[in-house]
C-alpha cells in the first residue's frame, strides 16, 4: 500500500503559532511579533505581504506594522518591494536565529560587566548578595566564552546533508 504524502493541517499550523508566539511572549518577546515571525516560518511561501500576515492572524495590516518594524530592526524578517506596487512584502532572513544570537552577543559581556559592577557594590563575592551577582556574572562571562564555539559548531553541523530523524 502506498503512502500518502503529509498533508497541511491548517488547524494545527494555526495553533503552532499561537504557541510558539506565548512562549516568545513569555521571555519578553512581543507577543504579536512573535505571531508574525512564526507565521512567516510557517508560510510555504518565500514571502507574504502584510495584508496576508493579516489575514492568516485574524488582524488588521495596521496591526501587523509594528511587529515588522521589530521584526526588521533585529534583522530576522527583510522587507522587499512589490514590483509595480507600494506594498513590501517580508520574508524571513536566511539564517535569522543564528545572526540574532551573533547579534546580541555583545549583551551578554554587558550583562556580565554590569553584574561585576553589583558584586563590587554588595561588597564583593563573599557577601550574600555578592555571591549571587557573581554567580550570574560568572555564567553570562562562561556563555559569552563559548558562544563562538557553539556557533561553530552550528556552522558544520547545518553544512552537512540533512538527515531525516530516526523512525
Amino acid at each position: 500500500m502506498a503512502h500518502s504524502p503529509p498533508q497541511r493541517d491548517e488547524q494545527a499550523m494555526r495553533s503552532f503559532v499561537e504557541n510558539m508566539a506565548r512562549l516568545l511572549a513569555d521571555w519578553g518577546f512581543p507577543r504579536m511579533a512573535g505571531r508574525v515571525v512564526f507565521t512567516l516560518m510557517a508560510a510555504d511561501e518565500q514571502a507574504l505581504t502584510a495584508a496576508e500576515l493579516a489575514e492568516r492572524l485574524g488582524v488588521s495590516p495596521a496591526g501587523i506594522s509594528g511587529a515588522i518594524r521589530y521584526l526588521v530592526h533585529l534583522n530576522m524578517v527583510a522587507r522587499e518591494p512589490v514590483p509595480g506596487s507600494r506594498r513590501d512584502r517580508y520574508r524571513m532572513v536566511d539564517d535569522s536565529w543564528y545572526e540574532v544570537t551573533v547579534a546580541k552577543m555583545s549583551l551578554l559581556k554587558t550583562i556580565s560587566d554590569a553584574a561585576d559592577q553589583g558584586v563590587a557594590a554588595a561588597g564583593g563575592e563573599n557577601t550574600p548578595a555578592g555571591a549571587k551577582l557573581a554567580g550570574m556574572r560568572d555564567f553570562y562571562a562562561w556563555v559569552q566564552d563559548n558562544m563562538p564555539s557553539l556557533l561553530a559548531q552550528w556552522a558544520a553541523h547545518k553544512s552537512r546533508p540533512h538527515q531525516p530523524p530516526p523512525a
